[in-house]
């Protein structure tokens, strides 16, 4: 039995001022009639049934996210006090699938990408949850580098394992994390450097196996909260458990330590949406190379992306520019500065404005 989790814990500073504490990214309308979350859901329900699709996310916004998606059972809806990174939430979402079934099948997605060829994200999760169960081993996907990026992490295909219905299966080297823009180059010319997409398949007694050997302390936590799982005390449990433990990536904690490591490469349409530049990317663009949401009049406009759902917006002589205003704040700024507009949420919190946060 195949079994999803979705992880939607994160803020997403750099889509401020739309995404906030209180409506963080990947509850918003950012490309569509639909959140991304629910994308996240409808994808995949071809293959995994509605009652084995689990939630992972703040404990502050369980309703926001039962209000959205609500053909997911409440009780999928996994809450956690605070933020303690993937490693943490996952183990969490491996226990819960554990109670139901301990040979279930745990395929990891974040909530906050886009994908835009679904058939064959489908087709390629299928085969990777075959071969996780085959093997006992730890399945990720890679995405063919179109550029050298900075920004995301990298595998390293080693040694081609499989090939199931004309895609590749390779045994990963090594996990390697953001490089300097040199090495990303020499990446991308290589061909065996792939981008982690932060996607995993494992059976869940081999994820838990790997949370025993490589992190013992989140490990005997987990298994503290297994106790009282559908018990009154659950929350207080988790919430001292989350106390304790250190906060560290499913990436750091087991994938950069793990041997029996594979991936598949694929070619999905994949977009991180990490940004307001990496949405201009997936956005349709208008005769001058403009995205635009909303209203927009211009001249001598171009490569911008204007998000601005309520407010017209005129512009003269701009280019590769970002403008975005919300209800109480406006952001401008280069494209090429897209990751910078994560400082600008932690300047408000240093001069006081949290009431834009």
């Amino acid at each position: 039995m195949i079994y999803a989790v979705i992880l939607a814990g994160g803020s997403g500073t750099r889509f401020w001022p739309l995404s906030k504490s209180k409506t963080p990214k990947q509850l918003l309308y950012l490309t569509g009639d639909n959140t991304l979350i629910q994308k996240s859901i409808h994808r995949i329900r071809n293959i995994i049934k509605n009652k084995n699709i689990f939630i992972v996310t703040s404990n502050s916004h369980i309703k926001k996210i039962g209000d959205q998606i609500n053909e997911i059972p409440p009780d999928n809806i996994i809450g956690e006090p605070f933020g303690r990174n993937t490693a943490p939430c996952i183990g969490l979402a491996a226990i819960h699938i554990k109670k139901r079934n301990p040979d279930g099948i745990m395929v990891v997605l974040p909530a906050d990408h886009s994908i835009k060829k679904e058939e064959r994200f489908r087709e390629v999760i299928s085969i990777g949850s075959q071969i996780a169960a085959e093997r006992d081993c730890l399945v990720t996907l890679g995405i063919r580098p179109c550029y050298p990026e900075t920004g995301y992490g990298y595998i390293h295909a080693g040694e081609e394992l499989d090939e199931r219905s004309e895609t590749k299966v390779f045994r990963v080297n090594r996990f390697y994390e953001k490089p300097n823009i040199n090495r990303a180059k020499r990446y991308v010319a290589s061909g065996s450097y792939f981008w982690n997409c932060g996607i995993f398949i494992w059976k869940v007694d081999t994820i838990l196996h790997m949370i025993k050997v490589f992190l013992p302390d989140l490990y005997n936590g987990l298994m503290e909260i297994e106790k009282v799982l559908g018990m009154k005390r659950e929350k207080s449990v988790i919430k001292e458990v989350y106390s304790s433990i250190e906060g560290i990536s499913i990436d750091h904690g087991i994938m950069e330590k793990a041997e029996n490591i594979v991936v598949i490469p694929c070619d999905i349409g994949w977009n991180d949406v990490g940004t307001w530049r990496a949405l201009f990317d997936i956005l349709e663009k208008n005769n001058f190379n403009n995205a635009v949401v909303g209203r927009h009049i211009g001249i001598d406009t171009e490569g911008c992306i204007i998000h601005s759902p309520q407010k017209l917006v005129a512009t003269i002589d701009m280019k590769d520019i970002i403008i975005v205003a919300s209800r109480d704040a406006v952001l401008v700024c280069p494209k090429e500065r897209a990751q910078e507009v994560k400082n600008i949420v932690e300047l408000l919190k240093i001069q006081g404005l949290k009431k834009y946060l």
